[in-house]
């Protein structure tokens, strides 16, 4: 006899979920761009031999064996183009090894300098500038600056990969305008408890006015601390055929939606253990969960509708799938218990989500990710 599903389907066996990855680029990333990513990150890790400051090797180290899985997810695209993919995860390693290891030098340096911050961070703003590699003193205001040579060779190999990309020219104007966006936010979200929110509501109403009252300023200041958005474009200037408009496209769907749902992720699930170590925490400032979970299902929709308007919409909606299935995957989510919550985002991403978590929680028992 055949099954009720089988009679419905017109005696077709029923449609299953898939148990193998839905995207051949899953296979791709698993197989040949994450071992790259570890050999890069090892590699890197050497540099650090040079090192002679304590405190500097201390911090890059811990941003490279802590926040590994920041330049993993963000090596999916390097899959964007095939042809270049080799160089897409060198010039994205290095990019997130700089903005890892600056983080923790601003969250973990026990100061609260604004000129430090800024001028350590004009180091990513000239990782993707391109002429005569720059030689400026990233560590001028800051209390430790004998790193080896470690942040300049980062800055170096960024500048010496972006030169070869065919569209570079295309994405750098918009590339710049979203780093200087990181940098203010990663200045502001690093002040002193007493000024930290009035400057980044300030900071909204200077910048964030295009998106208000669309968004709330936190969620403004998340999206700006995404570099998604960043290598999405790097991806695309890996391919000649890039136009302005394609740009712009990629813009509308990242800013703010796919990008703030990276960084409301990471801090929602964050919440408890920025509590416990006095850190500031986006997700927190929500007035209550309810609301919290209401804005990320709203993320979550705003992000696949304007994945499905992107060129290789497949390609996007994927990035957006793997990163609730990362975030979601994680430990924390049900010591907490953002079960409920987690289970609807997932619910509402579909099918293919569900098997981009189960494989999360496979790399996890792994120690892969």
């Amino acid at each position: 006899m055949k099954s009720n599903d089988q009679k419905q389907n017109n005696g077709r066996p029923a449609v299953m979920e898939p148990e193998t990855p839905p995207d051949p680029s899953v296979r791709r990333f698993l197989t040949a761009v994450l071992p790259q990513v570890s050999r890069e990150l090892k590699r890197w890790g050497k540099k650090l031999d040079d090192c002679s400051d304590w405190s500097l090797l201390r911090q890059a180290v811990l941003s490279l064996r802590h926040k590994k899985f920041h330049s993993q997810g963000g090596c999916f695209y390097a899959l964007y183009n095939p042809r270049y993919s080799r160089q897409l995860v060198k010039l994205i390693v290095a990019l997130q090894t700089i903005s890892d290891y600056l983080d923790n030098l601003c969250d973990r340096g026990g100061i609260y300098d604004e000129a430090a911050f800024r001028c350590l961070h004009h180091a990513m703003l000239d990782a993707l500038s391109t002429g005569p590699p720059p030689k400026r003193d990233y560590y001028r205001f800051y209390h430790a600056r004998n790193d080896g040579g470690y942040l300049q060779a980062l800055i170096e190999e960024c500048q010496s990969i972006v030169s070869t990309l065919p569209s570079y020219p295309v994405v750098q104007g918009e590339v710049l305008r979203l780093i200087a966006l990181y940098n203010d936010l990663q200045v502001y979200k690093h002040l002193h408890p007493q000024v930290r929110q009035t400057r980044l509501k300030r900071w909204f109403r200077e910048k964030g006015t295009a998106f208000s009252p669309a968004i709330y300023f936190w969620e403004f200041a998340a999206s700006s601390g995404s570099t998604l958005a960043v290598f999405a474009l790097l991806g695309a200037a890996a391919s000649p055929q890039t136009t302005p408009e394609d740009v712009r496209r990629l813009i509308r769907a990242y800013f703010p939606w796919i990008c703030g749902l990276h960084i409301l992720l990471d801090y929602w699930i964050d919440q408890e253990e920025d509590r416990k170590g006095g850190d500031f925490n986006f997700a927190a400032c929500y007035p209550s969960p309810e609301l919290a979970a209401l804005r990320l299902h709203l993320f979550l929709k705003k992000s696949l509708e304007g994945a499905s308007r992107l060129p290789h919409p497949s390609f996007h909606r994927t990035i957006i799938r793997g990163l609730l299935a990362v975030y979601l995957s994680d430990p924390k989510v049900a010591r907490q218990g953002f079960g409920p919550t987690a289970r609807s985002l997932l619910d509402a991403a579909g099918a293919e989500t569900k098997f981009f978590y189960r494989l999360c929680q496979l790399l996890r028992r792994a120690g892969i990710l």
